[in-house]
């Protein structure tokens, strides 16, 4: 046997490449390897050429008009991004929408004040949300079939709550609800120092980028980011090192089913009305959005920035077939095809090939090459 030519290292220093095979980073390599800033990337070359194609689009009011609309899928999104950091998933989250928006709406019509009501919708998502990360964590049954069944509870219980009629006469503090689903900020009057090519953007998006700033900081500079990570790598060696597992999972779907239940009652505020259809639908265009902005369904990959950014990418490209005078129904097309695209991006082999190169070499033998 030849000996080995590679060189050591000096007494008292290895090279992290020597010690597990991979390269050191610069910060301009990982921005570049991250999924997210291609897709951020592909954002604004798709708004550059619908704003040439069609002037309209790039208007003060369509920009304010997509940033509302996007919001509250971008604010279920980062819930949905710590779940499936764990490797889990979450499919109940459109149908708490509509229960949160019917039990707020309750209490509304009876007249209780507007923080009641409120307070009463975000208590039934949590309670949900607690449900769902029981059993998933602490009985140990597979979050497909937990939320799945939460999704028919959820969903049956609005509509008996609501008999099945619309909630619109929300009382008293009725003009208090539509102000908070309503409310535009910054706020431009006439003679206002604010110019008029600042989009007027809604609390839905401030109130996304609030809680993303704060996902975002756990993420990165918290020990519950990292033990959401490492869960989602390796579940049983976390739980060697010490990570309480099982608690964070539980936390995980109760913060999945809060983001949830805020969007709900931003878009009951919004509309001024509570129906238990709200939310119908949602959980998957908030999976793509998660998926798309780089998270791994497999566990272990997922930023916050991510979510928002697949979050925005999917209503642009809805407000863009619109725009072009494209069919509606191609909007599904779309969005499979950039799923599957984007899982697509992300897979890696266990060897650290690329996709595409695995591919190569499975199917043309070495010979043939």
């Amino acid at each position: 046997m030849q000996p080995s030519t590679t060189k050591p290292a000096e007494a008292g220093h290895a090279a992290i490449g020597d010690v597990v095979k991979i390269k050191e980073q610069t910060l301009l390599q990982r921005i570049l390897a991250s999924q997210p800033f291609w897709v951020l990337v592909a954002l604004i070359v798709l708004v550059i050429y619908m704003s040439i194609l069609e002037p309209s689009f790039g208007t003060v009011d369509n920009v304010a008009n997509v940033t509302r609309n996007f919001a509250p899928f971008g604010i279920m999104a980062l819930g949905m991004t710590v779940v499936i950091i764990t490797g889990g998933i979450d499919l109940s989250v459109g149908s708490i929408m509509g229960l949160v928006a019917i039990v707020a709406g309750l209490f509304l019509t009876w007249e209780y004040p507007w923080y009641v009501a409120f307070f009463m919708g975000l208590l039934t998502g949590v309670i949900c949300g607690a449900v769902n990360g029981f059993f998933v964590a602490y009985v140990g049954m597979p979050s497909f079939v937990v939320t799945l069944g939460m999704l028919s509870i959820a969903r049956s219980l609005a509509v008996v709550f609501s008999g099945n009629q619309m909630l619109y006469k929300f009382g008293p503090d009725a003009p208090i609800v539509k102000a908070i689903g309503q409310a535009k900020f910054p706020v431009q009057t006439p003679g206002d120092w604010i110019p008029d090519w600042i989009p007027q953007f809604s609390s839905h998006f401030w109130v996304m980028i609030v809680m993303a700033l704060v996902v975002g900081y756990y993420f990165n500079f918290k020990p519950w980011g990292r033990h959401l990570m490492a869960i989602g790598g390796n579940e049983n060696a976390a739980r060697l090192t010490g990570v309480p597992v099982d608690w964070i999972k539980f936390n995980a779907y109760v913060f999945s089913a809060f983001t949830a239940a805020v969007a709900s009652l931003l878009l009951l505020g919004y509309n001024g009305s509570a129906i238990n259809a709200m939310g119908q639908g949602y959980e998957l265009r908030v999976i793509a959005a998660t998926v798309i902005g780089g998270a791994n369904l497999m566990g272990g990959a997922g930023t916050a920035f991510g979510a928002i950014i697949g979050s925005a990418f999917l209503e642009v490209i809805r407000n863009a077939l619109l725009m072009a005078g494209i069919d509606s129904n191609w909007q599904g097309a779309f969005v499979g095809a950039f799923i599957i695209l984007a899982v697509l991006l992300g897979m890696r082999s266990t060897g650290g090939k690329s996709l595409f190169a695995e591919l190569w070499e499975r199917m043309v033998p070495r010979r043939h090459r």
